[in-house]
């Protein structure tokens, strides 16, 4: 009789360690399958991160060559009224939409409020800080014929937009509240839709001549 119940709870022994086996075994693999998807995600996160900073490196505009004055007055108390400089684009990367903003209708030399611009260029100084301004593209050398800056192409920039074509648009002399004048220092930012904004950082020289090269 002792020897049938003893055989019994052998049985009963062996079948709670089947369970308890199996018990530990589910968990092991539910905790693996976590770790494992846990690991997966942040794999996805950190690529996508790698991606994202590289398509804005990509996106980023460069300054290639001068920065050009125009003045609206020369001498000793002259003003400036345009400024133009060429831009490429960084590591010749993604295209960046430089199709130029509406000119506003009241001689105001800042972009039209329902303009479709992509990118927007301010204007700071000591004095004021001005959105939006009007601005115009040449387009020089290999030229593909649209308005998207490309790789190996270089856009001329001009701030202050092209009175003969656009006699409406105005120039820095009508956006700015305080002219800039001689002895002063100011930044051209370049807002592209993705990338690093450019400035361009220039001050100007003690006489105004009709045309400069701000270095």
């Amino acid at each position: 009789m002792f020897n049938k119940y003893l055989r019994h709870e052998k049985g009963i022994t062996g079948l709670e360690t089947a369970i308890i086996l199996i018990a530990f075994v589910v968990v092991a693999a539910v905790f693996a399958y976590t770790v494992l998807s846990a690991g997966l995600f942040s794999t996805q996160k950190g690529q996508e991160a790698v991606y994202s900073g590289l398509k804005e490196a990509q996106s980023t505009l460069e300054l290639k060559g001068s920065v050009i004055a125009v003045a609206g007055a020369i001498g000793s108390t002259g003003t400036i009224k345009q400024v133009s400089f060429v831009v490429s684009s960084v590591l010749g990367g993604e295209a960046i939409d430089f199709t130029e903003p509406s000119a506003a209708s009241d001689n105001s030399g800042l972009a039209d409020t329902g303009s479709n611009n992509k990118v927007v260029i301010n204007y700071i100084d000591q004095d004021q800080n001005i959105k939006n301004l009007f601005w115009t593209v040449t387009k020089m050398g290999n030229d593909d014929g649209d308005n998207l800056l490309e790789v190996n192409e270089k856009f001329q920039v001009t701030v202050g937009g092209d009175n003969v074509t656009n006699p409406t648009a105005g120039d820095l002399l009508d956006a700015l509240s305080t002219a800039l004048t001689v002895n002063k220092t100011f930044d051209l930012e370049v807002v592209a839709p993705a990338g690093a904004v450019l400035v361009v950082e220039r001050t100007t020289p003690a006489y105004i001549d009709t045309i400069m090269n701000l270095h």
